[in-house]
């Protein structure tokens, strides 16, 4: 990339930046609703590129107008600031939701291995169900003796704070009726 020395060529290449980043995030988009597994690392890398080079450009524009540019040449900076932190956010976005729509058929991948290994199982001999039915109650208790642990760390953090609360309630009706002996 070039480094270009005039205000017109810094806003022609944000111009040209930001063009091509609409087209990709278009197409990224477009990827992301229709495939389920949507992981085309080379048009993410790609738009990280071109972010990272937008940037670049605004970082060059912000050089240029601290260096003494009109208002509306900061206008027009800010105006390219806004459209880079706009699409940063939407790549953001769809990334994560490519991350989430991975995840989530990795789970049911493995929920659909979990149950075939059950149903294997379930062939298999008694004391194998027993083992596993245990397994599954003890998970269970566990479960719910941390809901209820939680519950009373909770109760006594609140009890905590009514104490402070009241501890300094009372402090200042005694300082104030130290003061005023009337009251």
């Amino acid at each position: 990339m070039d480094v270009p020395t005039s205000w017109d060529a810094l806003r022609k290449q944000a111009r040209s930046l930001e063009e091509e980043l609409n087209g990709q995030m278009f197409s990224y988009g477009k990827l992301v609703s229709t495939k389920s597994d949507a992981a085309d690392n080379g048009l993410e890398s790609k738009i990280e590129q071109l972010l990272k080079q937008f940037d670049q450009v605004n970082n060059q524009m912000r050089a240029w107008v601290s260096s003494g540019g009109s208002e509306m040449v900061s206008h027009t900076l800010t105006r390219h600031q806004e459209i880079l932190q706009d699409l940063t956010q939407e790549f953001y976005r769809l990334r994560s939701s490519v991350r989430a729509k991975q995840e989530h058929a990795s789970l049911l991948q493995d929920f659909r291995d979990f149950d075939r290994n059950s149903l294997d199982l379930e062939g298999g001999n008694s004391e194998d169900q027993a083992l596993l039915k245990e397994h599954a109650s003890i998970s269970r208790n566990t479960g719910q003796m941390d809901s209820v642990i939680s519950h009373a760390q909770s109760t006594l953090g609140a009890l905590v704070f009514q104490r402070s609360t009241f501890g300094g309630i009372n402090s200042k009706i005694s300082n104030v009726s130290s003061r005023l002996p009337t009251v």
